[in-house]
């Protein structure tokens, strides 16, 4: 059996699969990660990071599921002081803390991987693009752009595809996202 970052694969397409995770770690291209829950999609995301000249810096993880509109932005953004009930100080969203203080010779901050990005909302996935699209993000409560430098990998047990059909996925946030793919078999 072959083993690689933790990550034990017997079966010739999960061979295939770690090939093209060693393939795509080099590059800087956005990943998204596709199978059922439980697949280890954020294993091969973690996979991704080790193996990038980023490896030294951040690897933060993020669920997208389960979060309302307003917690969802203020944890991938951030907010400053002042900017809603309760927020006393300021503080960095996840796009921020995973661009972190970039090492020497790393090409850049650190990797976010976003997980069940199928589930965030319509008017959230805008503003993920456009932070994509600028590398730069605008905290809850402020105008002021800050820039970010990370390397994007994304995963969803949804059918995109699908979801575009339905209006409930962005077909342009769907092209950004996809530089590469990799889809992992069902366990069973």
């Amino acid at each position: 059996h072959d083993g690689f970052e933790g990550i034990i694969a017997g079966s010739e397409p999960m061979r295939r699969i770690l090939q093209t995770v060693k393939a795509v770690a080099a590059s800087t291209i956005p990943v998204l990660i596709t199978g059922e829950s439980g697949t280890g999609k954020e294993l091969i995301a973690q996979a991704i990071h080790r193996n990038s000249v980023r490896a030294k810096n951040r690897f933060v993880a993020f669920n997208c599921a389960g979060q309302s509109e307003t917690l969802l932005e203020d944890a991938l953004f951030g907010h400053v002081r002042g900017a809603f009930t309760g927020a006393e100080k300021e503080r960095e969203g996840v796009f921020e803390y995973a661009s972190g203080p970039a090492k020497a010779g790393t090409g850049g901050g650190g990797t976010l991987f976003l997980d069940e990005l199928g589930d965030m909302p319509l008017t959230m996935q805008a503003k993920l693009l456009r932070t994509l699209e600028n590398a730069e993000v605008v905290r809850l409560g402020s105008n002021e752009p800050r820039k970010v430098d990370v390397r994007f990998v994304s995963a969803t047990n949804k059918d995109l595809q699908k979801s575009i059909e339905a209006g409930s996925f962005r077909q342009d946030l769907y092209f950004r996202i996809k530089g590469a793919s990799i889809h992992l078999p069902p366990l069973r």
